[in-house]
This record gives C-alpha cells, sequence and structure tokens, in this order.
C-alpha cells in the first residue's frame, strides 16, 4: 500500500485522468473512500473540486453544485485559524469552487446574481492568489462589449507600451503571458503570423506578464533578478515577435482575471473588448477573430 503522502498526490491525478477518461463514477468513488479513510484534507479537496469540475463539463449542473458546496464547505473547514496561500492545495480547491458555482449560476439563468456573487467572493479573498481566477470568471460573464479597462505601465519589456486610451482608432490584440508558461510559448508562431498579416491594418499587439517570485526550477528570486530573468526568457523564445512590448504588473493581471496563460483579449478601435479568451487559440480561430474585428 502506498504511503499516505504519495496516496493523496497519486489521488488528485487520478481523479483527473479518470474524468478525462469520462469514469466519473470509479473518480467519485476513489475521492469517497479516501475521505472515508482519512478524513478531509486540502488534497481530497482539491481532488472533490475536480469532481465539480467534471460534472460543470457534463452539464450536470446540479452535482456539480453540489460537489462544489461540499469543496467549499470542506475548504472553509481547514482554513480555520490559517491563510489561503499558506497551503499549496486549498487555493485551487477554493478557486474551483468558486469558479464551478459560478458558472452554474449562469448556466441557470442567473448571470447577474452569479457576477454579484463573484464580485463578493473577490472582496473576500482579496490579496490572496485566487483573486485573478474569480476575476477571470467575472470577464467571462461581463468583459465583452464593455470597455477594455486601463493597463497599468509603470514597468515594462521591450519597447515602453502605448496606452490604450492613445490607440483609439485602431484595433488592439492583448496577449497575457508567463515565462513559465509553455503553450505562451506554443502561441508565438500564430501571434507572429497575426502580427504580420494585420499589423500594416492597424493592428497593435501588446504582451502583459508579470513577476511570480521564480525563476528556472522554481527557484526563488527578488523582482530585480526575476525581471532579468523574463527579458532573458523573452529574447529567447519570443524572438519571432521583435516588437512586443511587455508591460509588467500583476495588476494588470487581477483586473483581467490572467490566471489562465495565455489568457487573448481583442480590443476594437473604440476601445471595447471583443473577445475575451482565457487559455492558448489556434491560429485558423484567432486569425478569424481578428479579420472580423477588422472589418467592422
Amino acid at each position: 500500500m502506498l504511503p499516505l503522502l504519495l496516496f493523496y498526490a497519486s489521488l488528485v491525478n487520478n481523479v483527473r485522468d479518470l474524468i478525462s477518461a469520462h469514469e466519473f463514477s470509479m473518480a467519485e468513488q476513489q475521492v469517497r473512500a479516501a475521505k472515508a479513510q482519512s478524513g478531509a484534507t486540502p488534497e481530497i479537496a482539491v481532488a472533490m473540486s475536480w469532481l465539480a469540475r467534471g460534472a460543470l463539463d457534463a452539464k450536470t449542473y446540479d452535482k456539480a453544485d453540489s460537489l462544489a458546496a461540499e469543496t467549499r464547505k470542506m475548504s472553509d473547514g481547514l482554513l480555520m485559524g490559517r491563510k489561503l496561500d499558506a497551503d499549496n492545495y486549498l487555493p485551487a480547491a477554493v478557486g474551483a469552487s468558486i469558479e464551478v458555482h459560478g458558472q452554474v449560476m449562469a448556466a441557470r439563468g442567473e448571470r447577474g446574481e452569479a457576477i454579484l456573487w463573484l464580485r463578493e467572493q473577490a472582496k473576500v479573498f482579496a490579496g490572496t492568489s485566487i483573486v485573478e481566477r474569480i476575476r477571470k470568471n467575472i470577464n467571462l460573464l461581463n468583459l465583452e462589449g464593455k470597455p477594455a479597462p486601463a493597463l497599468e505601465e509603470s514597468e515594462w519589456l521591450g519597447a515602453k507600451p502605448p496606452s490604450l486610451a492613445s490607440l483609439h482608432g485602431r484595433p488592439v490584440l492583448l496577449f497575457f503571458w508567463a515565462h513559465w508558461c509553455g503553450d505562451c510559448k506554443g502561441e508565438v508562431a500564430i501571434l507572429a503570423n497575426v502580427e504580420r498579416e494585420f499589423a500594416p491594418r492597424g493592428l497593435a499587439v501588446i504582451a502583459p506578464t508579470r513577476l511570480y517570485g521564480y525563476v528556472a526550477g522554481g527557484e526563488d528570486a527578488p523582482p530585480a533578478v526575476e525581471k532579468v530573468y523574463i527579458e532573458q526568457v523573452r529574447q529567447r523564445f519570443y524572438s519571432a515577435l521583435p516588437a512586443m512590448t511587455a508591460p509588467v504588473s500583476a495588476a494588470n493581471f487581477q483586473l483581467y482575471g490572467a490566471s489562465t496563460t495565455p489568457t487573448l483579449v481583442l480590443v476594437d478601435s473604440l476601445g471595447i473588448v471583443r473577445m475575451y479568451h482565457p487559455g492558448a487559440l489556434s491560429e485558423a480561430e484567432l486569425t478569424a477573430r481578428v479579420r472580423t474585428l477588422m472589418k467592422k
């Protein structure tokens, strides 16, 4: 029998794999068995949150909401007397429980109520690592069709970034990326092709990033050291985007809810958000969205 620590580490991965294979009942059985054996633990809370996400993806909304509530109740109990970010697992569990409940509300036609509730949760968890994730869910429901929030630009890499206000009259593509993000690097060739086609027609590309407190291998690093490292990453992996300007600010990531990297945001020539997309996009998808925007 695996030692308990190894068992818990493997539990989350097993649950994720089973959900991906559409073996939801088996995944739930494993989580229930682990909880019966050991009671509530942060690792089991994360595994439970993956069940909630799996049920949401399957559009079994009552089940998803029930599992999200169970995850939140378990996590709240584990958080008594401790800070959320003091644990490696609980931010993921709490963040997922909030995300699932908000999306279930929206799927039931309670979009306005979902936005209000998510905003309340953003206040509850202000100053923690899950604020970006909560803001992402607010933006998924509310940002498209609204003016693009101004970017904080006091620090940057590459050329000094223009303000969004100064770019009125031109469409803008925002590309939120992280130095550790493989999917971001995978988007470079796509962005380069999009920029090559549409920059002559006015498209501006701005690539916000932020500090995470570490460099290669997860080694802790002060801001000055990490910023140098990010510039090295930018020059090595983003050379196909030589004009890429990168404001460096955690505030931008919180405002745009860029907990998923990359996050792609299209802003029209009037400064209105027309696409908000956490995650990578194929070249065909992104080109089509930009082309549609350019026609308007």
